[in-house]
């Protein structure tokens, strides 16, 4: 893989993890659809392979790249705080101005009468998928194999349950199995999208480097604090999901400092 460009390794990384979507959504085509306590104890491990990312792959190495651009003390966390606040900004954004539906509070955003439902609940998992991809990207772009191989594969483990919960929630609106799936898998493409974006950012200019790290982490942050962990709470099942999260965040911390 060492003859990779970094933006190809970018869009690679990211295609995978993407995909790994499809994979985990692949029990709603035999009917094997796990209990509502599982899914909130799978997606409290995603938010934990997140939150592990955001900072052990993601802010530590953007730190790190600051801190050897400026010898001003201060200037190094100035700048990781900001493109976290800019980045976490951006997602929220993003879900302001877009028209977007959630399988459980409803519609938000513009009104937007004439999209189908369907294509609602496609452009609010877009909003969450896309942060994931541009992060993957952004470890490629910004360290190669070393700095994206970690964020590829703890995004991709924590793809598998969110494409789950995604074939069961559409199973639950009245979708048949196969249209669950694939909208499911579908969901998982925009992570490439993502992936190209950053790794093409990184290799543009070196001073974009910590900016670019600690932007993909807010944008993380932010999907999890808005998104994730609220879900996994609202069935009653918080002391799962909490567990969850705890094993996703070690495992994660694992992989990076292993393959890191």
């Amino acid at each position: 893989m060492d003859h990779l460009s970094p933006v190809m390794l970018g869009f690679m990384g990211s295609l995978a993890a993407g995909s790994l979507t499809a994979i985990g959504a692949i029990p709603v085509l035999f009917g094997r659809v796990p209990s509502r306590a599982m899914r909130d104890l799978s997606l409290g491990f995603a938010a934990g392979v997140m939150l592990a990312a955001s900072f052990f792959s993601l802010i530590i190495p953007a730190l790190d790249a600051a801190e050897g651009m400026y010898t001003n003390e201060a200037a190094p966390a100035a700048i990781v705080c900001i493109a976290i606040l800019l980045g976490m900004g951006a997602v929220a954004l993003m879900n302001e101005k877009l028209p977007h539906e959630h399988f459980k509070t409803g519609r938000e955003g513009p009104e937007a009468a004439s999209l189908r439902r369907v294509w609602l609940f496609i452009i609010a998992i877009t909003i969450h998928n896309f942060p994931e991809g541009l992060a993957v990207g952004v470890g490629f772009g910004s360290g190669g194999v070393e700095g994206g191989m970690p964020l590829a594969i703890g995004i991709g483990l924590q793809n598998a349950p969110e494409g789950l919960a995604v074939a069961v929630s559409l199973l639950g609106e009245g979708y048949n199995k196969y249209r669950a799936w694939g909208i499911a898998a579908m969901t998982g493409m925009v992570e490439p999208i993502g992936g190209l974006i950053g790794a093409g950012i990184m290799v543009l200019s070196e001073p974009i480097l910590p900016w670019g790290l600690a932007f993909a982490a807010g944008a993380m942050l932010y999907v999890i604090s808005h998104e994730i962990i609220p879900e996994t709470h609202r069935g009653g099942h918080q002391n799962k999901a909490t567990l969850g999260l705890a094993v996703g965040l070690v495992i994660m911390l694992f992989l990076d400092v292993w393959l890191g």
